[in-house]
């Protein structure tokens, strides 16, 4: 037995106990993260089938971008667990039969690639003329935007509705949103914008003069002095 098929049958084993463990963890953080291990397992596989391009774009994409989303969603919701898992025996059933089903769909599409035909891989060079020594980069290129132009350009226009029905959405007209007008950006006028306020200067306070003695003051004053008794306090 060859050492790449040794390593497909390892990488093989771990995206299957990996997957597994997406769908029967009960932890929902533990379960993004074996589904990274097993995206990481496929990338290896595509690896050793010669198809470098597909295995790093699984990396970069999905574990790079989508499932670190999907890790900080998850980690960031109170999500209840036992409200999940109310209801779960209930569709065990039709679960299954789908399961079944897509299972044997894989089965025959395997089979009718594999089991039928002598040589099941296609040699893309020798279908497409003068690619010889091409690398799997560019012929996945030139077969996408020559034979499958149409069907990439509905993709990417399916992906753009999409990318516009998420932003209409979270977008609502709610009290508490602020939504961005351009019309009114744009009629705005510098009234609208700027106010000036008339202000009048500040001024010192003027000084307060000191009150002068009255009479009752200044009799009781020289009384004391006569008597000895000490003169009672003057207003400032």
């Amino acid at each position: 037995m060859e050492f790449t098929t040794v390593l497909f049958y390892i990488f093989a084993l771990l995206l299957t106990v990996s997957g597994l463990k997406v769908i029967t963890s009960r932890n929902p953080v533990a379960a993004a993260l074996f589904l990274v291990l097993a995206f990481f397992n496929a990338a290896a596989i595509w690896i050793l089938l010669q198809a470098e391009f597909l295995g790093i774009l699984l990396v970069l994409v999905y574990v790079g971008a989508v499932m670190v989303l999907f890790l900080f969603v998850v980690m960031m919701l109170d999500i209840n667990l036992d409200v999940l898992r109310k209801d779960f025996k209930r569709f065990v059933p039709m679960a299954t039969i789908v399961g079944a089903i897509i299972v044997i769909e894989t089965a025959l599409i395997l089979w009718h690639g594999y089991g039928a035909t002598v040589q099941p891989v296609r040699d893309t060079t020798a279908a497409i003329g003068g690619t010889a020594g091409w690398s799997n980069t560019r012929l996945i290129g030139k077969v996408i935007y020559t034979d499958y132009i149409f069907a990439f350009e509905v993709a990417g226009l399916v992906l753009l509705v999409a990318i516009i029905a998420a932003v209409a959405l979270t977008t609502r007209h709610q009290k508490d949103s602020k939504r961005q007008r351009i019309s009114d950006q744009v009629a705005v006028r510098s009234q609208d914008r700027v106010r000036i306020v008339k202000m009048k200067p500040e001024v010192a306070p003027a000084p307060v003069p000191t009150e002068p003695a009255t009479a009752a003051t200044a009799a009781a004053t020289a009384a004391g002095a006569a008597t000895g008794a000490p003169a009672p306090a003057g207003k400032a």
